[in-house]
């Protein structure tokens, strides 16, 4: 499985983490295609440019927006049109952007309209983006989108996040730092922080948007396969830039958990809402069982499969959503096979497909499910017609990768 890590020693706002991208082997003319499917008028071009930072090469982005730019990485002074998220999820919806940079896009935009809610005491179609409404910062997160899956990333961790202090200017007037959006961010996705003397925005709302829409804040381990430097527009005193470490996850014996309990009182209604947040909260399997405990009561044992790190957060879940008193955790020994998305296209529309991978070999590729409900419905045609068009494009493609298509 493919994994990304972000280095956040400096910080991180999404041009830089696109820089990075680039950096890593994310071809500039890529990006630009895909953005050119976005139908802006006022993009004009991107391009990256090497520069040192302290004693570090880096890569910096450029975006060349309406004949003139509109840098922003930690700080947003220019004049910044005001966008609501459904303007933005139009824009993407309206786009010939694949079906995973399009949701992950969205993503994104959905957890910065949460934050920016909160922050303002609104609600999320009420939203004015301003900073991250601007051009650069759409073209930001849709890069962030279309670099993740041309490395094909499933899963992105990262570090703990360094917080300036000071004052910012914003379309709100006069604002501390953290910005109250970036800080919104923060707390929603239960980021670490680091201790920093900085005096300047070191994490900006997009930056903190990509990591608490998408991140696991932990060092995972990993086989590694590109390292991608991007920097930052300031000079500090230290190199400012964001690091991020591309490689294939080492799955160790160990690293999962078994979490369980059970549950003889609980009305059963319940048990699909809780399937669901904890899916959310990132357990790896969910499953129920039926058991029959003290006095031949009927009853259901709750079972997740989950991360180490995820422990905290899973057994609290089981603790506040449930009526059980009590869970029990244990080690389990997990071997996984590798994993990619790849997007096939058929008749109905592109259908990414999961592909299991064994010692380098492709020996699976099944539709995602979701993806051909959603197409059917737009269709107007029986799922089962889609599913069986993605099945059959996916054996083409299987067994192409097996050179057995004569």
């Amino acid at each position: 499985m493919n994994i990304l890590y972000c280095d956040c020693f400096s910080g991180i706002s999404g041009d830089m983490f696109l820089g990075a991208l680039l950096d890593a082997g994310l071809p500039v003319e890529h990006l630009s295609e895909q953005f050119n499917l976005l139908n802006l008028p006022e993009f004009q071009g991107v391009t990256a440019e090497k520069v040192h930072k302290g004693a570090l090469a880096a890569t910096l982005l450029k975006l060349d927006i309406h004949e003139h730019q509109e840098e922003h990485d930690h700080h947003h002074e220019h004049h910044i049109p005001h966008r609501h998220l459904d303007d933005i999820r139009n824009q993407i919806d309206a786009s010939g952007l694949s079906e995973s940079i399009h949701q992950t896009s969205l993503k994104i935009f959905q957890k910065l309209a949460e934050a920016e809610a909160t922050v303002h005491g609104s609600s999320i179609e009420d939203v004015h983006f301003h900073e991250v409404g601007a051009m650069d910062s759409i073209l930001d997160i849709v890069g962030a989108a279309v670099g993740l899956e041309y490395f094909s990333i499933q899963s992105v961790f990262s570090s703990a996040l360094p917080l300036g202090t000071g004052q910012i200017n914003t379309q709100h007037g006069l604002l501390p730092l953290p910005a109250p959006a970036t800080l919104e961010l923060i707390r929603m996705a239960q980021a670490p922080i680091a201790a920093s003397n900085a005096t300047v925005e070191l994490v900006t709302p997009t930056g903190a948007a990509i990591l608490a829409s998408l991140a696991t804040f932990c060092q995972p381990n990993m086989k590694l396969k590109q390292v991608g430097i991007g920097a930052g527009r300031r000079d500090l005193e230290w190199p400012n830039v964001l690091r991020v470490l591309i490689g294939v996850q080492e799955e160790v014996f160990g690293t999962h958990l078994e979490i369980e309990t059970n549950i003889d009182d609980m009305n059963p209604q319940i048990y699909g809402h809780v399937m669901e947040k904890l899916f959310q909260a990132g357990a790896l399997d969910v499953y129920f069982t039926p058991i029959f405990m003290k006095k031949n009561r009927p009853a259901t044992r709750l079972s997740v499969i989950a991360r180490r790190e995820d422990e905290p957060i899973i057994c609290d879940l089981l603790l506040r959503e449930t009526s059980t008193l009590g869970v029990r955790v244990k080690p389990v020994e997990r071997r996984e096979a590798e994993r990619e998305i790849r997007n096939i296209e058929t008749s109905f529309g592109q259908v990414p497909i999961k592909l299991k991978i064994l010692d380098g070999d492709i020996i699976q590729a099944t539709p995602e499910f979701d993806v051909c409900v959603r197409l059917a419905e737009q269709a107007g045609v029986p799922v089962t017609r889609v599913l069986q068009e993605a099945a059959a494009v996916s054996r083409e493609f299987l067994n192409q990768s097996y050179g057995l298509i004569q």
